[in-house]
């Protein structure tokens, strides 16, 4: 049997409630993926209501994001007074004074089927000079350097082993996003909401009022109201899974400063006493923050901190936000689903806030339910099952970090390096203790060489290795490792610095809010 067509039903009414970046995201992904006859998109946002603004890092799957909207990329860059973002630098997350890269891109080359990694170890067990894990990763080199330049479409070349986010402006972002997805159909409407109603029978959302006495009716509602989860969590009384016992940071504290030369390609991450302080460069500021555990950290201490990081002049006044690391049960409630902050929190180490955003939109459009009839039920456990992925996912590579450091005699450290782990993450970390192996996932976060990154970056070594990789000579082996470090090295010794390429590729300045 054909499924039945939905042109002769009227459009689905969609009403999301919250604008900023969560739900601008929504609001343009579903109107470049949904049927514009079948769906009529409503977005409802207050200009007095403040959004969090501080997820100005990314990973590279923004890049997905933007390219199925249709964006140009050198135009929304100067739009957003972007730079490109090749990883992150961690800087005493080990032990004090110690650094490594989570670049984006792949360590090495797969040979003779098996992953880079079994090679290495080898290698390296063998007491042959191997050169450090971090040697073998295109994008850690290039942020050594400082260089950027497009990665090479020939698949044999070195320069096309890594990958590449932005870091840009929230606010910047989102009001682009407004522009393109106005223009597109998508009806906003200014105002606070001040009451949500329910049917009594089936307890799904009906309509909402805003103060000024307009009521808005719809059949699915996005909740993008922020911390507050207005609909998921208030209305429709989704519970809340608190994680602060693995991840204890609640505060951060953000301000801006002035930009100084040279404008680095990846986001920096510092540890400090009581947390992590945040280095993300755009072309007209740096945006900086301090993410830390007010248990172990006063928010004076916490200021005193953050004021002393900075590179250059204050642009304001730092100020404080307050939450609880956690999700929400469920994402999908009734007729309501929750995205962004509404359904949960990670603090941003890892850049995650806007994948997870970008991932509920794109799960919720391929789900997305048909006009004319009753929300089907598998749809809703579906988009729930995906969205438990992507947060117990995340949480898991953000509580690595923690756990794995080596900064004894400092109480929120020692704290959580001795905490008992999620056990899905306790049998990642044996495994690769064991045998070399990284989580390779098909779905959610992150890549194994992610996991590698972090895992050996913050002095995790397997204590074994694939016997596959024996097979190989030896000193073939070895011979392959000094090749490839010699490739990589010269390579990117020879791109362009960041700034100038920033400069001849997306200069900020006066552009238009959309092509």
């Amino acid at each position: 049997m054909q499924p039945s067509s939905s042109t002769s039903a009227a459009p689905l009414r969609v009403v999301i409630v919250g604008g900023g970046t969560a739900g601008w995201m929504c609001a343009a992904g579903l109107a470049r993926l949904l049927p514009d006859k079948d769906y009529a998109l409503t977005l409802i946002e207050s200009d007095e209501i403040g959004t969090v603004g501080v997820g100005e890092a990314t990973l590279p799957h923004i890049r997905e994001f933007n390219a199925m909207l249709g964006l140009d990329e050198a135009e929304f860059m100067a739009a957003t007074q972007g730079s490109f973002k090749l990883g992150i630098e961690f800087v005493g997350w080990d032990k004090p004074g110690g650094r490594y890269v989570h670049p984006f891109g792949t360590f090495g080359e797969r040979w003779g089927g098996l992953d880079f990694q079994h090679h290495w170890l080898r290698a390296r067990a063998s007491g042959k000079p191997v050169g450090e894990w971090p040697e073998y990763s295109f994008a850690a080199a290039m942020c050594r350097e400082g260089v950027f330049d497009m990665p090479d479409p020939d698949p044999r070349s070195i320069r096309s082993t890594f990958s590449y986010a932005y870091h840009f402006d929230a606010g910047l972002y989102a009001r682009y996003l407004r522009g393109w997805a106005t223009q597109r159909g998508v009806r906003r409407i200014e105002g606070k909401i001040v009451e949500v109603s329910r049917s009594t029978e089936t307890g799904l959302v009906e309509s909402v009022s805003l103060e000024s006495g307009a009521r808005i009716e719809g059949d699915l509602f996005i909740d993008c109201s922020g911390f507050r989860s207005l609909l998921l969590g208030q209305n429709m009384g989704v519970a809340w899974q608190d994680w602060s016992e693995w991840l204890p940071c609640d505060r951060a504290m953000a301000v801006p400063c002035a930009s100084v030369a040279g404008i680095t390609p990846f986001t920096r991450s510092t540890a400090q006493t009581g947390g992590w302080t945040w280095r993300i460069p755009l072309q007209h500021r740096i945006g900086n923050g301090y993410v830390f555990a007010s248990a172990f950290c006063s928010e004076d201490r916490a200021r005193e901190t953050l004021l002393g990081a900075i590179d250059g002049t204050p642009l304001a006044e730092p100020r404080v936000l307050r939450f609880q690391a956690g999700r929400r049960e469920r994402g999908w409630e009734g007729n309501v689903v929750a995205v962004g902050l509404s359904s949960g929190f990670l603090e941003p180490l890892e850049s995650t806030s806007i994948f997870l955003i970008q991932a509920a939109v794109i799960d919720l459009a391929k789900l997305m339910p048909r006009p004319g009839g009753a929300i089907d039920p598998r749809l809703t456990a579906e988009f729930n099952r995906l969205f438990a992925i992507h947060y117990d996912r995340t949480r898991d590579f953000l509580v690595l970090h923690y756990t794995a450091n080596a900064r004894h005699g400092e109480p929120l450290w020692d704290h959580v390096r001795n905490m008992a782990l999620p056990d899905s993450l306790a049998h990642k970390i044996d495994l690769f203790r064991s045998s070399g192996r990284a989580p390779d996932y098909k779905l959610g976060l992150f890549s194994r060489d992610s996991w590698l990154a972090v895992l050996m970056g913050q002095g995790i070594m397997p204590q074994a290795w694939d016997r596959q990789a024996d097979r190989a000579p030896l000193d073939q082996v070895v011979g392959r490792l000094a090749d490839l470090r010699e490739r990589i090295a010269s390579n990117a010794a020879a791109l362009p610095a960041h700034a100038d390429f920033l400069a001849g590729y997306c200069p900020a300045g006066d552009v238009a809010v959309v092509a």
